[in-house]
């Protein structure tokens, strides 16, 4: 590190020097809301039809159901002890400013301003409101409610930011309320289709193995999309300078959220499969209806369309609670412009940076289709988690860093989630179907290098 990046890191916050960061009040039970509700939102609802097409093999597809909760345990586990030593606002920002320095936390709120969260809001706000045209009867694949989803995903984002704004206890509430109702709806998927789809059908878990051998990069792409529907694993770090009694809070809420999420997401598809082909699911795009229609006819369509809106609504809300505190903190540490760091003064929150978030979602959501923005996403997050896991290296390097929580099975299970994020990064460059778009990704990514060098990186400590 250099002289200048350490001499960074040894200021502390504005808000640590002004004594008025946000206050500590998310609870344990809130904080798991939050790991499960920005997890489970639009991937397992949408995403097996992408899987199911990229890999056709019911054992091909289940396994990389499983690797991919893999890798998210991995980071879920390393990050336990990652955010209680920084239990600091702006998550994988703040890891990456006291490991690595200024210019690579520049580098990912650069990169959650320009591209990340607005991709993941989009993606997450079309699935909400294509389901929302479900429960009213209308076919979002076809005109002219294909186009009428973007519009109404704008609309939902705006409301959701406005929950935001009104206060973290309305934004919680919402996150809690929609949890439950998620976390409920899939374990009602999983019963009806295993008690009632499963003695009718026999099950639908043959082919093993696709008819014609698959490339490599094929496991790759499908692998993305399953990062996609596991995402959301590390997003209570970023309000981790609002958990209240964070050395112990945040590691039960990481690990505890993350192996919940798997076994439901495992058990989901296990569903998916009771009730429908894997060529069904290859052409079904809004598989978790499919499956409810199948066994229920209208009425199921409508419960579990509902059941989803709720979801992917009460992710929005999660997405618009969490990643506002990055470029909050970056506005704090003098990243970015002062204004970004306001907090409004009734209700407490980060108001001026909820907003920024929410219309750049808007934006996007109205240009791009959910595959574009959720592919976008994931690429673009990829070298950010591998930073944030890594961070524990140098941590551990330090003299008298002692941990109030370490992360179990260090140094393999970083290791087996950096060795995974390597593998997915080259893929998407070797393959040429997602290589352009990949590189088009990392070039917007280093475009932030020269802003940092022309605008705060000269005013960084010497």
């Amino acid at each position: 590190m250099s002289t200048p990046d350490r001499l960074a890191l040894a200021t502390p916050p504005a808000s640590a020097r002004s004594g008025s960061p946000l206050p500590r009040r998310i609870g344990l039970w809130s904080a798991i809301a939050v790991v499960i509700g920005s997890t489970i939102g639009s991937g397992i609802f949408r995403t097996p039809a992408g899987i199911a097409d990229r890999v056709p093999g019911t054992f091909p597809m289940l396994t990389i159901w499983v690797l991919g909760g893999a890798v998210a345990l991995c980071g879920a586990l390393t990050l336990a002890e990652v955010a209680t030593a920084i239990p600091a606002t702006g998550g994988f920002y703040a890891f990456l400013r006291d490991a690595w320095g200024r210019l690579p936390a520049f580098l990912f709120g650069w990169s959650q301003l320009t591209i990340v969260r607005a991709a993941a809001l989009g993606a997450i706000a079309i699935t909400f409101s294509e389901y929302f045209l479900r429960v009213l009867g209308y076919d979002p694949t076809i005109a002219p409610y294909n186009q009428y989803a973007h519009y109404l995903a704008a609309v939902a984002i705006a409301v959701t930011a406005v929950f935001n704004i009104v206060g973290v206890r309305w934004g919680t509430t919402v996150t809690n309320l929609t949890t439950m109702a998620k976390f409920g709806g899939l374990v009602f998927i999983v019963l009806v289709a295993v008690t009632v789809g499963l003695p009718r059908t026999g099950g639908y878990f043959a082919p093993a193995m696709p008819v014609e051998p698959l490339a490599a990069s094929s496991y790759g792409l499908a692998l993305v999309s399953v990062l996609w529907a596991y995402d959301g694993w590390g997003d209570v770090s970023y309000v981790a300078g609002e958990v209240t009694d964070p050395t112990k809070n945040l590691p039960r809420a990481l690990i505890g959220g993350t192996l919940a999420v798997i076994a439901i997401y495992l058990l989901a598809n296990v569903a998916y499969l009771s009730v429908l082909t894997i060529e069904e699911m290859r052409v079904s795009k809004l598989v978790a209806a499919d499956v409810a229609e199948r066994l229920m006819g209208r009425p199921g369509v409508v419960l579990v369309s509902t059941t989803v809106t709720l979801s992917t609504f009460g992710t929005m809300s999660v997405v618009l609670l969490t990643s506002p505190r990055v470029l909050f903190a970056m506005a704090d540490d003098g990243l970015l412009f002062r204004r970004v760091a306001a907090v409004h003064p009734r209700f407490q929150t980060p108001h001026v940076a909820i907003s920024l978030v929410a219309v750049l979602g808007v934006s996007f959501v109205l240009l791009n289709t959910f595959e574009k923005l959720a592919d976008t996403f994931v690429i673009a997050m990829l070298p950010f988690y591998a930073g944030g896991v890594g961070a524990i290296y140098r941590l551990r390097a330090r003299p008298g860093y002692v941990p109030k929580f370490r992360a179990l099975g260090y140094p393999v299970v970083p290791a087996i989630f950096l060795a995974a994020v390597a593998y997915l990064l080259v893929n998407q460059i070797v393959d040429p179907g997602t290589r352009m778009w990949a590189l088009g990704i990392f070039i917007v990514i280093l475009a932030g290098i020269p802003v940092y060098r022309l605008t705060v990186g000269r005013a960084a400590p010497r």
